[in-house]
């Protein structure tokens, strides 16, 4: 189930944050339950999942790609020209572009120092 975040979630959504990035983003998801923005995925009655926005400038972390299936697949829009979606994560990949979503630009991340892979399933944002 999707529904929209409240502050009530934000530490379920660092909890979620933490397991697959090692970090949270909590400042980012307070900004989108303001916004109103920011959506949550529940499995088995705990977040497993959430989304600051399916956009150009927000985040999405997820325990699964079922997760993130669930918030893009429940997202009303994708703000500005689209979201990010890292080509390696194949199955997410293929998914988006059996419902219809195409690819408008391919980027490359780039990083300075240490970098941590994932351990879990992420769209990320430009902006960190």
């Amino acid at each position: 189930m999707v529904r929209r975040a409240t502050e009530a979630d934000l530490e379920s959504c660092s909890r979620v944050c933490l397991a697959v990035h090692g970090h949270d983003r909590s400042g980012e998801v307070l900004d989108g339950v303001r916004a109103g923005s920011a959506r949550v995925v529940e499995h088995a009655g705990r977040v497993t999942g959430y989304t600051t926005g399916i956009a150009f400038f927000a985040h999405s972390v997820g325990e699964t790609n079922e997760d993130l299936k669930a918030l893009i697949g429940a997202a009303s829009e994708f703000a500005g020209p689209g979201f990010l979606l890292p080509a390696r994560n194949a199955e997410l990949y293929r998914w988006s572009l059996a419902h219809g979503l195409k690819v408008v630009q391919v980027m490359t991340l780039m990083t300075l120092g240490l970098y941590n892979e994932p351990a879990g399933a992420y769209l990320p944002s430009v902006l960190y």
